[in-house]
Order: structure tokens, then sequence, then C-alpha cells
């Protein structure tokens, strides 16, 4: 399979919301986007197997680094984002945040508290916002709603994905501010009045970063922000959706179909 089409199936596979957003952006934005996102799914997709593929992991890590010090190595998702990091100048601190945010599901189970919570958040999504900053050539000022329009929409996707994290025996919510033992169906069903105050009290910490984000979307030209307005408006869509009904986590996956997605993102290239 061709380099280009490596990626592509990488992020199609990986990412409704992202991937349908993600064509918004012109060339060659929406190619640097796959690669970016080829290199991160893959990376995650490592950790997130059953059972972990940690051997996998530290292998694929160690061709990061040969690739890093000694040029290619004839892995196409590898080789891409190298050559991708120093063609928009990321910072290594930032992969290095990543993978440690990566190597923290090998083996940390629980992040109980909020702090814990973020330092998680900051390699496995705040990065991913700085990456995509400098995709898009934005000036330093945006640096700190990139981190945060990261910061959201990982807080989102861990609640909407309590049913499959319990299945991974992960808690990334900070289990410590609630009276619940677990976040599992069963235990939810015992105490159903708490756990709808629990999720709908991360619901509004969500909003409130995604709102402060939002403040910094005048930051990004506008053939860049409809991408981004989209993918945001996506993971609004999710959130209003089990916060009337925060028990739909354990029935099904939400998430926006196809063609509410480019429906929206038609309306942001109008509107926004």
């Amino acid at each position: 399979m061709q380099t280009a089409a490596v990626h592509y199936e990488t992020f199609r596979q990986g990412s409704r919301t992202y991937f349908n957003s993600t064509r918004f952006f012109p060339e060659p934005v929406r190619s640097d986007v796959f690669l970016l996102y080829g290199f991160v799914r893959v990376a995650d997709n490592y950790v997130d197997s059953v059972p972990q593929d940690r051997a996998g992991f530290e292998a694929f890590v160690g061709r990061y680094y040969q690739a890093l010090s000694s040029g290619p190595v004839g892995d196409p998702i590898i080789d891409g984002f190298v050559e991708l990091s120093a063609r928009r100048g990321f910072e290594e601190r930032w992969v290095e945040a990543f993978l440690k945010s990566m190597r923290m599901d090998l083996s940390k189970r629980v992040h109980a508290t909020l702090p814990e919570a973020l330092e998680y958040i900051y390699g496995s999504a705040e990065v991913i916002g700085l990456f995509m900053a400098r995709i898009m050539e934005l000036n330093e000022d945006a640096s700190h709603a990139a981190r945060l329009l990261g910061r959201a929409m990982q807080y989102i996707n861990f609640i909407r994905d309590i049913a499959e994290d319990n299945r991974l025996g992960r808690t990334y919510l900070p289990i410590s501010e609630t009276t619940l033992p677990d976040l599992s169906e069963e235990t939810a069903g015992k105490h159903r009045e708490e756990f709808r105050r629990f999720v709908q009290a991360q619901l509004d910490r969500y909003l409130e970063w995604q709102a402060e984000a939002e403040m910094g979307y005048h930051l990004i030209p506008k053939r860049y922000r409809v991408p981004i307005k989209t993918a945001g408006d996506m993971y609004k869509w999710t959130g209003q959706t089990i916060a009337s009904d925060p028990f739909v986590v354990f029935d099904r996956k939400v998430k926006p179909n196809r063609a509410r997605i480019v429906f929206t993102g038609l309306f942001n290239a109008i509107c926004c």
C-alpha cells in the first residue's frame, strides 16, 4: 500500500469525527494532519489492544528514535511523522510527553484525582493541540487555546468511553470526586442520582474548557477554522446527548454520524 494510503486508512478507521472534519482542511494541511494522526493512532493502538502489546509499543518507540537519529526506517507511519516534525518544527518535549502518556496506559489503571487526569491529558491530548497549531502555522498566542481544546476533547472522550474503559480496567475520570466506588454499570444502577451528578459535573468541567478554547478561534484563519470548529461542535453534540441521559454511555458509544459532521462542516464554511 502506498504511503499516503496507509495514513488515509489509519485515520479513516480510527476516528469518524476527526477524519470527516479534517477533510475540510485545504491541502497540504490535510495531508499533514493525516501524518500526525497516523503516528498517534498507531501508538495508541498498541496500548489499547487486548491484551496490550507492550513489546510492540516499545519496538515502535525504538523505531521512532532510530528514525530521529539515523533517518528513515522503512515504516511509513514513523518516517512520515519524523519528516513532518522536522518540517513543522514540533518540539521534541511534546513527543516525549505523548509517549509518556501512552506508556502510562501500560501500567496506570486509575487516575483518581483531577491532577492525575490532567497529567495524562497533557501528553495524550494537549500536545496534539500544539502539534496542530504548528501545522496550521499559528502564532504562539494560540498555544493556550490549542492545549485547552485538546484537553476538552479528551475529557469528553473519557465521559463517552466510561463503559469501554471499564472493560479495559481503566478509570480516567477523577473518581475521588464521587462517593461511587467505581464507574461500572452495576454501581451506577445502584446509585443512579450520584452517577448522574458525577457525570454532569464532569460535563460542566468539559464545557468550561471548551468555552475557553473557543475564545481562541479568532486566532485561526477561516480556511483552518472550519474543520477545527466542526470537530468542536461535534464533541459538544456528544456532550449534550450524554447530558440528556448519562446512562447512554452504557448502551452505546455516542458519536455523530458522517452526515451530521459533513452538514455541520458545510454550515460552518458559510457562517463561521
